[in-house]
């Protein structure tokens, strides 16, 4: 079964899409390092208004270390998505190992005051070199 190098999760009316790409131009693989790209694509799709305050991001290579990442916004910047209005920005990951996976929340707030946590689905990071036969049994 082939994996996802993408994801799509909604949690309380906001949709998360994450797609992941290898970047063999900064990676080096005989020193063990793979760098991967990820598109983020934030939509509100509910009612009421959001604010992006944080983020958490669970990373785990292929060796299963686990990588815990916090703190304050996206690429230095904490949006306020409108009903119906979409937020993007690209970021990376390096790794030591040929794939792992990203998965995660984001800290949302209401206008209202109200938090929760919005899911990040998990989605692959895979060097193009494993791409024809890459899954996991």
């Amino acid at each position: 079964m082939k994996q996802p190098l993408h994801s799509e999760a909604v949690t309380h009316g906001i949709r998360v899409r994450a797609e992941a790409r290898y970047l063999a131009e900064h990676s080096d693989p005989q020193s063990h390092r793979y760098v991967f790209g990820y598109h983020i694509t934030i939509t509100n799709e509910g009612t009421e208004p959001a604010r992006l305050l944080s983020r958490h991001w669970i990373i785990i290579d292929a060796d299963g270390k686990q990588e815990d990442v916090k703190g304050p916004g996206v690429v230095g910047k904490t949006p306020r998505l409108e009903p119906g209005e979409s937020f993007e920005y690209d970021s990376f990951c390096p790794l030591q190992t040929e794939w792992g996976t990203m998965e995660g929340t984001y800290q949302m707030q209401r206008d209202n005051g109200d938090m929760f946590d919005c899911v990040i689905g998990r989605f692959f990071l895979v060097a193009t070199s494993l791409m024809p036969s890459f899954s996991i049994h």
